[in-house]
């Protein structure tokens, strides 16, 4: 078995992990290297892999360095390995369909087999324990917000659906959740019925860069820094009463809070985990 590792600036990982899940659509592995690279890698057999050219071309420039190396034959087993539960206290636990269940309030099953992780990020973390002390910290629960919303909550950037799926069995219904990935979308679909959350969210594929977020009290973004200034900078007054941003080094976390801020945004918390960090964003209705 073959693993296939690209190495990309974390700058450009967004736009380059599109065009990795063109060649391969069953989806790739990712691992932090340092604050500045990403690494996707993609396991397979010798010829069924993408080709080095191709893979090249839809790094482009933001490409690093280009690895294969050989791994045991199990490594499908092994895999399973690197995912073990995430629990939160006795609130929340997000845990892989082959572990058993946890003895919390909520325990969601995310299946990470499509590559998107079950949740134990930190900067998923992050965002879960936002929105498990959100109605400590602002004094607001589920429900809070504009009449005129169609959702409560939004998931920009869904992944597996984590965040989408524990905001709806946690009271946020009903939920949107978005991502440009049609494997992202299938995923959440998936996982949202494991969970029984899938008449409380709908998905849908959407392109953040050419189309306007919905309006809704609550939007989790754990995205990259670039797509989060992206989203800020199209915006033209608060759409949202609160925004939990994540995807983030602590060192970005400055200049993402201020770019809200001209939105009238204003950071309620800052929780970090290692070398990441999540913002909790607030601003007065305005919609």
């Amino acid at each position: 078995m073959l693993r296939l590792a690209v190495r990309v600036r974390r700058a450009e990982a967004e736009l380059v992990l599109a065009e990795l899940l063109e060649l391969a659509p069953a989806g790739v592995e990712e691992v932090d290297t340092d604050p500045d690279v990403i690494e996707y890698a993609i396991y397979g057999a010798p010829g069924e892999l993408p080709e080095l050219p191709d893979l090249r071309a839809a790094a482009g420039g933001a490409l690093v360095e280009l690895r294969t190396t050989e791994v045991a034959d199990d490594w499908a087993e092994r895999w399973r390995d690197f995912h073990r539960p995430l629990v939160l206290g006795e609130r929340l636990s997000v845990r892989p369909p082959w572990e058993p269940p946890q003895p919390t309030a909520l325990d969601l099953v995310i299946d990470p087999g499509r590559a998107f992780g079950t949740g134990a990020h930190a900067t998923t973390r992050l965002c879960l324990e936002l929105l498990l002390d959100l109605p400590v910290l602002v004094g607001a629960g589920p429900l809070a917000g504009p009449d005129a919303a169609t959702f409560q909550a939004i998931d920009l950037g869904c992944g597996s659906g984590v965040l989408a799926i524990a905001a709806a069995r946690l009271g946020w219904a009903p939920v949107l959740a978005l991502d440009y990935d049609q494997l992202a979308v299938d995923a959440t679909l998936e996982n949202a019925s494991v969970n029984g959350a899938r008449e409380l969210v709908q998905v849908r594929r959407f392109d953040l860069r050419s189309e306007p977020v919905p309006p809704a009290p609550l939007v989790l973004a754990n995205l990259l820094r670039p797509l989060l200034l992206d989203w800020s900078a199209t915006m033209s007054g608060p759409a949202h009463r609160w925004i939990v941003a994540s995807g983030l080094l602590e060192a970005e976390a400055d200049a993402v809070a201020a770019a809200f801020a001209r939105h009238g945004y204003q950071e309620r918390s800052r929780p970090v985990r290692g070398e990441w960090a999540a913002l909790l964003l607030e601003s007065p209705w305005a919609g």
